[in-house]
C-alpha cells in the first residue's frame, strides 16, 4: 500500500494504492488519524490506484469518520472502482459518504 497526502483547496487529498487488508489497515488509520491531529476537517480520499480493500480497511475507514464526525468535519471519496466500489456498494458505504466522481468535483462541492 503507498499512501500521499496534499493539501488542496479546503481538504487534505490522500490519494491510496495497492490493498487495504488487515496488514496495512493501521497504518492507513493512522495516516488519517495524523491529519485529523493536525486539524484537518476535510479529507479527501481518492481510491483510483486502490485494488483491493477489507473489512479491516473499512473499519479503519468507520474509526476515522467517527473521529472526524465528532470534530464537525467529514470524510469524501473519489476514484471508486472495480471490486473496491463493489465492497462499497455490500457494504452501504455509499449510502453512509460522500462519494464523486472526480477529486475536482468533490473539491467543488459546498
Amino acid at each position: 500500500m503507498e499512501i500521499t497526502t496534499r493539501k488542496e483547496k479546503n481538504s487534505a487529498v490522500v490519494s491510496v494504492s495497492g490493498r487495504i487488508d488487515a496488514i496495512t489497515a493501521p497504518d492507513f488509520e493512522k495516516s488519517l488519524e495524523g491529519l485529523i491531529a493536525a486539524g484537518e476537517k476535510s479529507i479527501l480520499i481518492n481510491l483510483s490506484g486502490l485494488g483491493y480493500i477489507s473489512s479491516a480497511g473499512l473499519r479503519s475507514i468507520l474509526s476515522s469518520a467517527k473521529k472526524l464526525k465528532a470534530l464537525s468535519g467529514e470524510i469524501m471519496f473519489t476514484g471508486l472502482q472495480g471490486p473496491v466500489e463493489e465492497v462499497f456498494q455490500i457494504s452501504g458505504f455509499k449510502s453512509i459518504f460522500k462519494i464523486f466522481s472526480s477529486e475536482a468535483e468533490a473539491l467543488d462541492a459546498p
